[in-house]
C-alpha cells in the first residue's frame, strides 16, 4: 500500500521526478521533493497540496553528501520516517570521446553515481532501524546497450545497475529492503537541453522515435513497483516507447 508512505524523490523540480511526484501522492503518499530549483519545487508542492495531497519540499544538491544527508534528516523530521527513496536526478549531455568534454564526464560520475550512492548512504540507516524500505534507482536503457557518443552516459548508467543488484543481494535478506532499477527509453524530458556537443544531439535524433515516453509513464512504473506486497520486490523495469528498436 502506498498510503501514508513517506517518499523522498530527487530531481523532482521537472519530468520524471515532477510526475512521481503527483502521482504517488495522488494514491496518498506523503511525498518529500528536492532539486535546485527551488521555484519549480514550490510549484509542485502548491499543486499537489491544492489537489489534496501532502507534500513538502527541500532544494539539494545530489552531488553533495551533506546536501543529501540533510534531505533525509529533513525527511524524517516532518514525517518521521522515510519508506522509499527514488534517486531520479541525473544529467545526460551525451559527447562524443574525442571532443574531451571531461567538465560534462565528472558533472555525469558526480549526479549519475555519487548522486545514487549518496542517497543510499542517507536512507539505508533508516531502513536497517525500521527493517523496511524501498530504494528505487532510475537508470537508462543506456544501462544496458551503448549508444553512439553515449559512453560515458552509459558508463554511468551501468554503474547503477550494478550498485542497484549489489543492493538487493546485500540488504533485501537481512533489513527486508526492496530494490528497484527503472530503466526507460527515450522519454520527453529537458534531458536533452544538457548536450552540448552539436554531433551528439544529431546522432542521438536521427534514432529518436517519433513517439516518445512521457515522464507519467514512468511514474506509473514506480508507482506499480511500490505497491506490490512486501512479499514482492520488483528488481528492475526496463521500459521502451513501442516505436523504439533498441
Amino acid at each position: 500500500m502506498i498510503e501514508q508512505q513517506v517518499v523522498v524523490i530527487t530531481g523532482a523540480s521537472s519530468g520524471i521526478g515532477e510526475a512521481t511526484a503527483i502521482r504517488l501522492a495522488s494514491a496518498g503518499a506523503r511525498v518529500v521533493l528536492s532539486a535546485r530549483r527551488v521555484d519549480r519545487l514550490r510549484e509542485t508542492v502548491q499543486k499537489i497540496t491544492e489537489s489534496g495531497g501532502t507534500a513538502c519540499y527541500l532544494p539539494a544538491d545530489v552531488a553533495s553528501m551533506s546536501d543529501v544527508q540533510a534531505l533525509a534528516d529533513f525527511a524524517v523530521e516532518t514525517y518521521g520516517t522515510i519508506d522509499v527513496w527514488v534517486n531520479n536526478a541525473g544529467l545526460m549531455p551525451l559527447s562524443f570521446l574525442n571532443k574531451r568534454k571531461v567538465d560534462e564526464w565528472d558533472q555525469m560520475i558526480d549526479v549519475n553515481i555519487k548522486g545514487v550512492l549518496y542517497g543510499i548512504a542517507a536512507a539505508v540507516p533508516i531502513m536497517e532501524a525500521q527493517k523496511s524500505g524501498h530504494i528505487i534507482n532510475v537508470s537508462s536503457v543506456a544501462g544496458h546497450r551503448v549508444g553512439m557518443a553515449g559512453a560515458v552516459y552509459s558508463g554511468t548508467k551501468f554503474a547503477v545497475r550494478a550498485i542497484t543488484e549489489g543492493l538487493r543481494m546485500e540488504l533485501s535478506p537481512t533489513s527486508n529492503i526492496r530494490a528497484t532499477i527503472i530503466s526507460p527509453g527515450l522519454v520527453e524530458t529537458e534531458l536533452l537541453t544538457t548536450i552540448t556537443d552539436e554531433d551528439a544531439l544529431s546522432a542521438l535524433k536521427s534514432r529518436a522515435t517519433s513517439d516518445a515516453l512521457q515522464a507519467e509513464d514512468i511514474a506509473n512504473a514506480i508507482y506499480y513497483a511500490i505497491e506490490q506486497p512486501a512479499r514482492v520486490s520488483v528488481n528492475e523495469i526496463l521500459i521502451r516507447p513501442t516505436k523504439q528498436p533498441s
